[in-house]
């Protein structure tokens, strides 16, 4: 009889515990408008945005737990969950430049190439005099942004700025901007999340850019669904995720895709126009992972398929597609990015470009060349000033794939959504 209560016991146990898990990893779904604990970017600039003993990386993807990437963090159970989180990144102090800091209620987590460094955790007054326990939001602030290299710490009404150099702390008040429940720095902006909505402000005097409030969903993450009020071509300009390809046609139509979506912009004319990709390229549905133009021909590369459409109004799906990558070009799909210069298609995979002579039959991927500047490319195409090679929110001008091929140093880094869809925030 023992034995049968201690089995129903240990049933039960399991069966509450698999609920749970199976809530959690319902209810962890970052386009339902999740408010997230806190928010931070990792050394290849990729961020984290953490809710519970979950993270989230990058702008899509599933949920995962925490101690898979940062082990320590599971330790200390009568701790909370990461409560507010920053990168350091400052050269002039060495012994934390560079690393992750998490906060959980009054303890404080460094490390290093997800390392926990030794000697941590430890108490917040102990590596941050003056800043106080259980915080809503940090953020670092490096020169000039702000008058010395910084951190920014939020609790409440209450904003203080810590000097990393002199560990003075500056009580500031901030009264344009509500407070927030995690704070983020990116590409050179600073963002103030309340829930699943952000404003943008300035780290010295909290100035608020806009009083409106925006929706994070729309620009830090990749969703398939918006909330009525959503803009569509505001959000695809503005958005800080990645492009997944961008070509232009024949005509010198751009065309970038991302997601669902996918923003054109024809010769001559500054407007933008933003639609979903099932809209003009059903048989696709979403979510390219390539895409060039040839002949007065889009070829779309998703996994291992190539669709071809002739650009019109309607574009049109060719016969006979999609076929495999490999029976097109000549390799096999899945790829990064591709362009088409001339009659040679250029394929990125996995730090490698090829080449393929759209002209030969059969198509062959030859003269295999190293790309050792980037660990990916997201996409990239040619024009008649040269490659635009875009990597997370960046892009790069390379003067031809020769070039490209042989760089060993970064060009000059320009922004995609302010200088190719001139988006102001």
């Amino acid at each position: 009889m023992k034995l049968l209560a201690h089995t129903l016991c240990l049933c039960l146990a399991f069966a509450l515990s698999w609920a749970q898990d199976k809530h959690a990893h319902a209810v962890l779904d970052r386009c339902e408008g999740i408010e997230m604990d806190a928010v931070a970017v990792n050394e290849e600039g990729i961020p984290y945005f953490f809710k519970g003993d979950h993270l989230f990386k990058g702008f899509h993807g599933k949920a995962e737990l925490s101690n898979e990437s940062f082990a320590e963090l599971d330790d200390h159970h009568h701790l909370g969950h990461v409560e507010d989180a920053f990168r350091m990144h400052y050269e002039d102090d060495p012994t934390h430049h560079d690393r992750m800091f998490f906060f959980l209620d009054h303890m404080v987590f460094s490390y290093y190439q997800h390392k926990l460094e030794d000697g941590y955790p430890k108490n917040i007054s102990e590596v941050f005099p003056g800043i106080p326990d259980h915080l809503d939001a940090a953020v670092e602030c490096p020169k000039p942004e702000c008058d010395e290299d910084s951190v920014i710490f939020f609790k409440g009404d209450e904003i203080y700025h810590y000097t990393v150099k002199t560990k003075a702390v500056d009580e500031k008040e901030f009264k344009s901007m509500p407070n927030c429940t995690s704070a983020f720095r990116f590409m050179e902006h600073y963002y103030c999340f309340h829930g699943h909505r952000f404003s943008k402000f300035e780290p010295k005097t909290g100035e608020v850019h806009d009083k409106h409030q925006r929706e994070a969903r729309d620009y830090f993450m990749r969703c398939s669904k918006f909330s009525e009020e959503s803009d569509h071509l505001e959000r695809e300009r503005c958005s800080r995720v990645h492009l997944d390809a961008i070509t232009s046609d024949d005509a010198g139509n751009m065309y970038a895709f991302r997601g669902h979506h996918f923003i054109r912009k024809d010769e001559g004319s500054d407007e933008l126009k933003a639609d979903t990709i099932e809209s003009a390229f059903k048989e696709l549905h979403s979510e390219v992972d390539a895409v060039f133009s040839y002949q007065d021909h889009l070829y779309m590369i998703k996994d291992d398929q190539i669709f071809v459409y002739k650009v019109g109004e309607p574009h049109t799906h060719l016969e006979g597609y999609p076929k495999p990558v490999e029976e097109e070009l000549g390799m096999k799909g899945p790829i990064d990015a591709a362009f088409a210069c001339k009659d040679t298609v250029h394929i990125i995979k996995d730090q490698n470009m090829y080449d393929v002579d759209m002209k030969a039959s059969p198509r062959v991927a030859g003269n295999q060349q190293p790309v050792s500047l980037f660990k990916k490319v997201d996409s990239a195409m040619c024009s008649p000033t040269g490659i635009k090679v875009i990597i997370g929110n960046h892009w790069y001008h390379f003067e031809s794939p020769m070039v490209l091929a042989a760089a060993r140093a970064l060009p000059e880094q320009h922004r995609v959504s302010l200088e190719l869809f001139g988006c102001d925030h």
